[in-house]
């Protein structure tokens, strides 16, 4: 963790340590992988002529425009945007039985955690201070993955995109986490992985930032290398100073 903290003596006395899903607990990489599975899966259902690198490129480009433009706005599930993704491929839209099904075990059987966030999301739970998530996954999504990895229930609340009806950052998303929680900004951390969309929108509200992967800039109150780095700013770093 770089500018290392400065030790308190003290017990922490932050309030809230907020957390990302993905590319936070959920490893990207992983993701990416069981996408690209599942591209190769349809190629080879549908009979399609394409390769799979140029099916893969297809499908990030029609997914990822669906998640540029929902950016700050009005929630839209991401079941749409990889809907629109089978559309691009097959050159019509399918119904969702015809594809999700397959889609939710390529994904079950491929995602990761980020090394070192299951134990650390451990380590925080039996801490006295309120453990929760700020994310735009959809509810369902998220749930799962949570569970996959054995930590659902070790969260005090998850606050979604879906059920605030705002992605971030806008600052509905971190203001009702905030008052679900019942927690003081400053006094809460959150952790995420895109600079505008997690750091520099918690900053908005006044919660400390902490950048893990995410760009550097004014709204960075702590930057860590690995998530077993937030266990020395809750255990040393008085959020007061």
């Amino acid at each position: 963790m770089t500018d290392p903290p400065t030790p308190t003596g003290d017990e922490s006395s932050w309030d809230a340590v907020f957390w990302d899903i993905g590319g936070v607990i959920l490893e990207l990489e992983s993701v990416q992988s069981a996408h690209a599975a599942f591209v190769a899966d349809v190629l080879e259902r549908r009979e399609l002529e394409m390769s799979v690198e140029a099916a893969v490129e297809t499908w990030r480009t029609a997914v990822g425009e669906h998640f540029r433009e929902r950016d700050g706005t009005e929630f839209r599930a991401a079941r749409e945007a990889y809907a629109a993704g089978v559309e691009a491929l097959v050159g019509e839209r399918l119904p969702t039985d015809a594809w999700k099904p397959t889609f939710d075990d390529h994904v079950a059987s491929s995602i990761r955690p980020v090394p070192g966030a299951v134990e650390t999301i451990d380590t925080l739970a039996d801490r006295d201070l309120h453990l929760g998530v700020i994310s735009d996954v959809d509810d369902d999504a998220g749930n799962r993955m949570l569970e996959r990895f054995g930590i659902r229930d070790r969260f005090d609340s998850i606050t979604t995109s879906e059920a605030v009806g705002r992605t971030k950052p806008d600052p509905a998303i971190f203001e009702t986490a905030l008052e679900t929680a019942d927690v003081a900004p400053s006094r809460s951390l959150m952790i995420g992985d895109r600079y505008d969309h997690d750091v520099r929108g918690a900053d908005a509200v006044g919660m400390r930032g902490v950048a893990f992967g995410a760009d550097s800039g004014p709204a960075v109150s702590y930057r860590i290398e690995s998530p077993r780095d937030v266990l020395e700013i809750v255990d040393t770093v008085d959020p007061d100073h």
